[in-house]
């Protein structure tokens, strides 16, 4: 796992210039790499490669990076693994295709395999998560990639006349022509999803790589004079392996299902248990994570290192159920329960950490647990996936029944009823339903919010698809409360209308969080959290065989009798007492609600001011402060909103030059201390 950086540039190609800024860029991401570092130089064509390493394949110096072909035609800087490699360097010495190989690194063995086959052949054949930069000296050509399921972030774009590209936003910061304008569409973006979805970033002419996509720059055409038009092509998609899953639907029974998948997650598991440093698992005691280590433990002849994180509030400490797993498999077992100051002390570092905007709460207890691991290993697996491919969340069997009744009714009958409904004011509506109190409590809904919930329900009424519906559901703004300035929903497009009907709603939206909210978010989440301590976090559930294999089972296989992840948890049922997982599904969440009305109310007073507000004018002031009235009123519970606010307000100031709303150094603490 490390760090990579890049430029290309045509107006200020010395080496010595290519030297320094690149060397700028990657002594940002030491944290991803601290073991070592590497440039190499290609001043004539104005080529610059950055490396930084953390030491997990071949310690010795034969694995340092950026890395020559043996034919010498290809440079590589690549970051993340590639678990296959002796099984392609064994397949490449079979065919005498083999160079005489200097180490046991996967990166000189995807060399070999690029030599022999080509880029898109090779990289078809790889097994892992990888983001990499590769220079092709004979065609004077820079390619990128990302791995299928974007387990690896990957940014790249234009810092003046000159091509960039780096594993995180702050090296490319870093360059001398970076201009750092904002881009308010994702700002727009940002505040709907709480993260930016790919291929967007929060900078105007940056933009990340999206999953299972390469990109290759014909750098003779970089003139130094006007950007040219780059365009990225998949070598793999999700859509294709959902509508391939569709078409050819898994044909055993339920027995062979199980037989299959343990089968595959056992290989995928074992393939990501090599390593030249100690190795360890994140274990929340929920089923992802469960199968994870159990399976772990299967392959192990000694107790796997787990590391799980508590809270002392209630509905927020799952360490409990992770001791008693533990337990049962007999693994070596760590947990810590984090107080409210340490989880609360890490707010200063999340702008600088996740680099732009970024709202989900689960990244205070991840980042908590990475540097729990890291104390003790240098690589942690961890059950993230399980809930997209094998329908483990609530809301996809919730919105699935609500679409059902919804399209009964015909189109232009349920937008009446949406703008009438709408167009009354909530208050209006609060006292016309008044009487129906005691009902609306049955259903978990408060009086005070009922308004503000029928006037939402009547958008999900309102709808003409379930795409449609499900983005409804899940985006963060709520119709009435738009408080993004100059909001224009142009990128607020539905993805996946063209193929819906070709696939099992339940499929439909696993596909929209398999290519959205799972690389964009939990990936995201992950990634920075533990690469900010610089412990590789690998995900065996995402091995793209896996997610192959889900795509074809049929949804009754994956929820029945009302349990989600019903194959899933068969499989775990061989391994651990299912008294031990079965509780009601748990995020990994904080107590949001609870600390802004404590240790951080004067603090997000502070924030949402309409001072603060008004100085970086994204947001309407007078909106944020009708939710943040109604939140302390106890009117509405707006803590996730107000997260998302606030976490946009510490980028925004951490971004500004002077400023420092967390700065240690100002006088007035309004912020956690």
């Amino acid at each position: 796992m490390c760090g990579i950086g890049g430029v290309v540039s045509k107006t200020s190609s010395t080496a010595d210039f290519l030297r320094e800024v690149c060397i700028r860029m990657t002594d940002t991401l030491q944290h991803r790499g601290p073991d070592d570092s590497g440039v190499w130089i290609d001043s004539r064509n104005g080529v610059a490669l950055g490396h930084r390493r953390l030491s997990i394949l071949d310690l010795s110096p034969e694995g340092r990076q950026p890395m020559v072909s043996a034919c010498r035609r290809y440079v590589i800087t690549f970051n993340g693994e590639v678990y296959n490699y002796r099984s392609i360097r064994k397949e490449l010495e079979n065919q005498g295709s083999a160079p005489a190989f200097r180490g046991n690194s996967d990166t000189e063995v995807m060399l070999a395999a690029i030599s022999a086959w080509g880029l898109v052949q090779a990289v078809k054949k790889f097994i892992g998560m990888f983001a990499f930069a590769l220079w092709d000296q004979q065609n004077k050509t820079l390619s990128l990639v990302r791995d299928r399921i974007g387990i690896k972030p990957l940014y790249y774009g234009w810092s003046g006349k000159d091509f960039v590209f780096a594993s995180e936003l702050k090296a490319l910061r870093v360059h001398p022509e970076f201009s750092g304008e904002i881009d308010h569409e994702a700002v727009e973006l940002y505040f709907q999803n709480m993260y930016i979805p790919a291929p967007y970033a929060i900078y105007k002419g940056v933009f990340k790589l999206e999953p299972g996509h390469m990109l290759t720059v014909d750098t003779e055409k970089l003139s130094g004079i006007r950007h040219p038009e780059l365009s990225t092509e998949p070598y793999w998609s999700a859509e294709d392996i959902y509508l391939a899953g569709a078409r050819n639907p898994w044909p055993g029974n339920d027995d062979e299902a199980v037989v299959e998948l343990d089968r595959l997650l056992r290989d995928s598991i074992a393939l990501r248990m090599i390593s030249d440093v100690p190795i360890g698992a994140f274990l929340s005691g929920g089923v992802d994570s469960s199968t994870v280590v159990a399976l772990m433990q299967s392959h192990s002849n000694r107790p796997v290192r787990t590391f799980s994180i508590g809270f002392d509030q209630w509905g927020y400490d799952e360490a409990p159920y992770a001791r008693r797993v533990a337990g049962h498999l007999g693994t070596d077992h760590t947990e810590l329960y984090a107080t409210e100051r340490q989880a609360i002390e890490i707010i200063p570092s999340l702008p600088e950490i996740y680099d732009e905007p970024f709202a989900d709460s689960s990244q205070i207890p991840t980042i908590l647990v990475s540097r729990l691991a890291r104390q003790n290993v240098t690589v942690s697996l961890s059950g993230d996936g399980g809930d997209e491919l094998f329908l483990g969340y609530p809301r996809y069997s919730l919105i699935g029944r609500t679409w059902n009744l919804v399209r009964k009714a015909p189109l232009p009958l349920r937008g009446i009823f949406r703008s009438l409904i709408q167009s009354i004011p909530e208050n209006i509506i609060q006292s016309l339903i008044w009487p129906l109190s005691p009902m609306f409590r049955v259903l978990g809904r408060e009086p005070k919010d009922v308004g503000q919930w029928v006037h939402r329900l009547a958008g999900y009424v309102g709808q003409n698809s379930l795409n449609g519906l499900y983005n409804h559901t899940t985006y963060n703004i709520q119709p009435g409360y738009q408080y993004v300035k100059c909001a224009s929903a142009t990128k607020n497009s539905v993805r996946y209308s063209n193929i819906e009907g070709k696939l099992h709603d339940y499929h439909l939206m696993s596909l929209i969080d398999l290519t959205n909210y799972l690389p964009d978010d939990i990936l995201v989440k992950v990634d920075r959290a533990s690469m900010a301590v610089s412990l590789e976090a690998r995900v065996p559930i995402l091995d793209h065989r896996v997610v192959e294999f889900a795509a074809r089972i049929p949804v009754n296989m994956k929820i029945r009798d009302g349990q989600t992840k019903w194959l899933l948890r068969r499989v775990l049922d061989k391994y651990v007492p299912q008294h031990l997982i079965e509780r009601p599904k748990q995020g990994f969440a904080v107590p949001l609600q609870r600390w802004f009305a404590g240790p951080l109310r004067d603090w997000v007073e502070d924030a949402l001011s309409e001072k603060a507000l008004i100085s970086n004018n994204y947001l309407d002031a007078n909106v944020v402060k009708k939710i943040r009235q109604e939140h302390f009123s106890g009117k509405q519970n707006w803590a996730s909103t107000i997260w998302s606010i606030l976490m946009f307000q510490c980028w925004i100031d951490a971004s500004t030059v002077g400023s420092g709303m967390f700065s240690p150094n100002r006088k007035k603490t309004s912020g956690p201390e």
